[in-house]
C-alpha cells in the first residue's frame, strides 16, 4: 500500500508518517497543495490522507482535483472543523471519508486501510501509449500484444510514466514513483531498472532520456 500524507503542520504529518510506517504502509509526505499534486501526479496513490487548510494550494482544492482526474487513489480528507456541513461539503468535493481531529491513531490506520480496500477492489483503468499497454490492477505490461514480465521497481516506473502521457518526468519524481521519498539519488538504482525497463521493452526504444532534464515515453 502506498500512502500521501499531506499536512501543513510538519510535526504532525512527520507523526503520522512514522505510525504508518510502522505499520509496513509505504508513505510521501507532501506540506502544502503544491506539493499533494505533484506528488500525485506521478505516483499512484492507494490513499491519500488529506488536512483540508493547506497552503498553495488549499485542500478543498487538491481533492477536487484528485476527484476529477484519473488517480485511482481514494482520500481521506482531514479537519479540526466538526460540524456537519463541513463534513458535507468534504465529501462533496469527493473525499471518500472524513476524520475529525484530534483522532485516535488506530482509527487512522482502520479507515486508511478500508479506503484501500476498496481502491484495490474497483481498480484504475489500464494504460496505454505507443503499443505498451499497463493494467495496474493486475500489474501485468503488454507491448504490441506481446507479455512483458516486468518486476514491482520497473513496473512502478513505466506506470509513471506512462501515467505522464508524453510530458517529460524527472528522475526524482521517477525515483519517488517507485521507492519512496528517502530513494538515494547517488545510487544508481533508477539508471539500472530504467536500463533493464528499455532492455525488456524491446525495439524500437521508447523511453527517451533528455540529459538534465529527465525522462519521457
Amino acid at each position: 500500500m502506498r500512502v500521501l500524507v499531506v499536512e501543513d503542520e510538519e510535526e504532525l504529518a512527520d507523526a503520522i508518517a512514522r505510525g504508518l510506517r510502522l505499520h509496513a504502509i509505504a508513505v510521501d509526505v507532501a506540506y502544502d497543495g503544491q506539493e499533494a499534486l505533484e506528488l500525485a501526479a506521478y505516483v499512484p496513490y492507494d490513499v491519500v490522507v488529506l488536512d483540508r487548510d493547506l497552503p498553495e494550494v488549499h485542500g478543498d482544492e487538491v481533492c477536487r482535483e484528485l476527484a476529477g482526474g484519473d488517480a485511482a487513489g481514494r482520500v481521506l480528507m482531514l479537519t479540526a472543523a466538526g460540524r456537519v456541513r463541513d463534513r458535507v461539503d468534504g465529501l462533496t468535493l469527493g473525499a471518500d471519508d472524513y476524520l475529525i481531529k484530534p483522532f485516535t491513531f488506530a482509527e487512522l490506520v482502520a479507515r486508511i486501510r478500508a479506503l484501500s480496500r476498496r481502491s484495490r477492489r474497483d481498480g484504475p483503468a489500464p494504460l496505454e501509449r505507443a503499443g505498451v499497454r499497463l493494467d495496474p490492477g493486475r500489474r501485468t505490461v503488454t507491448r504490441d500484444g506481446r507479455p512483458v514480465a516486468l518486476n514491482r521497481k520497473e513496473f512502478d516506473v513505466l506506470h509513471a510514466l506512462l501515467r505522464a502521457d508524453g510530458r517529460l518526468v524527472t528522475s526524482a519524481q521517477l525515483r519517488r514513483s517507485a521507492w519512496d521519498e528517502y530513494a538515494d539519488a547517488a545510487s544508481g538504482v533508477l539508471r539500472v531498472t530504467l536500463t533493464s525497463l528499455r532492455r525488456k521493452l524491446g525495439s524500437p526504444p521508447l523511453i527517451e532520456n533528455l540529459p538534465g532534464q529527465g525522462y519521457r515515453l
